[in-house]
């Protein structure tokens, strides 16, 4: 039998949490006109036992709810005495966007395309180094969770660099029975903690500013599959999963006019090349157009908007090299799955 390697005390931001314990602290990202201070709350859980360190993030975008509730439900649940190394959870990156509803800093940028940032950029660039430098930095694995922008909507699905042979085992592990093989973006966490061998792979589900409790579900159950996979947490998933497909690529088709849209399709269903997607109609219908795919694929975004202009994205179609009707029945297969686990999960609550 292999020898147990207890855990150490783990520090960050100048304070220690102790073996198995855990502890509430604050990152200090900037301060409100009033002087108030306006922090980045995080979540340490030191384990008793060594092993990785793992970072579970959510609201970069300062819109994008769904991961807050998977980091409070993942807080809700995991135990320092079971669990092997060191979780920091960071519900609300971007506090600024969060309390202002908004996907963007004061200054309009996007945080998430900040990284690495300095100490005398703007303030998204200077939050970013802050966050990275103070915390990211001592992660070994990263979760970053996201959902769609307002009024879009996406499909559960996981973006990685496949390249990179761990960030593609956390990303199999996830659960997801989709993944985007997405290169790197200039000024993303993804990007800078790859620079630093750090694996990271992106969660994305849902809509900004809604619940959308089979995300929640999906985000959940998919941070405890990379916890079991990463074996910081014991136990084997109920079943096996089947092999995620790997889009090859992605687009998005793009109103052709202005008008009102009367979509023909939903969110993971199968389309074949020149099926019609929409229609677009100007209001007093004398005019119509249809908004067809230009390939066959599946759909793992759309907008929720029913107003459009002209070259606004509608929908966002994967690409794979497999069969796109094994993708979709895997994706029917998945959602009924989950839907069953949020029904557990509600029942959970009520008891408790």
């Amino acid at each position: 039998m292999a020898k147990v390697k207890i855990n150490s005390a783990f520090t960050l931001l100048g304070e220690t949490v102790g073996v198995g314990e855990r502890k509430t602290l604050a990152l200090e990202a900037a301060k409100l006109y009033t002087h108030s201070p306006l922090n980045i709350p995080i979540e340490v859980v030191n384990g008793v036992q060594a092993g990785p360190v793992l970072m579970v993030c959510a609201a970069i975008h300062g819109d994008e709810l769904n991961g807050v509730e998977v980091v409070r439900q993942l807080l809700a649940k995991i135990d320092p005495s079971q669990l092997r190394g060191t979780l920091i959870a960071v519900p609300i990156v971007n506090v600024f966007g969060f309390i202002h509803k908004s996907r963007y800093l004061p200054d309009r940028r996007d945080m998430n395309r900040s990284f690495p940032g300095s100490t005398r950029g703007s303030l998204a660039g200077r939050m970013a180094h802050m966050f990275f430098s103070q915390v990211a930095v001592h992660c070994t694995h990263i979760i970053d969770l996201h959902t769609g922008a307002i009024h879009r909507t996406n499909l559960p699905q996981i973006r990685a660099n496949l390249s990179d042979e761990a960030t593609a085992q956390m990303a199999k592990a996830f659960g997801t029975p989709a993944v985007i093989d997405a290169s790197l973006r200039n000024g993303s966490l993804r990007s800078e903690a790859a620079n630093l061998g750090i694996p990271v792979i992106t969660y994305e589900a849902g809509e900004a500013l809604r619940f959308d409790p089979i995300a929640i579900a999906a985000g959940m159950q998919g941070v405890d599959y990379v916890m079991r996979h990463l074996k910081m947490i014991r136990g084997k998933r109920a079943k096996k999963l089947p092999e995620p497909i790997i889009a090859s690529s992605t687009s998005w088709v793009r109103a052709e006019v202005d008008g009102i849209v009367r979509a023909q399709v939903s969110l993971g269903e199968r389309v074949m090349k020149g099926q019609i997607l929409a229609y677009i109609s100007s209001p007093l219908g004398d005019s119509e157009l249809e908004l067809l795919a230009p390939r066959s694929g599946i759909v793992i975004g759309q907008q929720t908007m029913p107003l459009v202009n002209e070259g606004d994205a509608v929908f966002h179609l994967a690409y794979f090299a497999h069969a796109n009707s094994l993708v979709e029945q895997q994706l029917e297969t998945f959602i009924d799955e989950i839907s069953d686990l949020e029904d557990e999960l509600k029942t959970a609550d009520l008891n408790n």
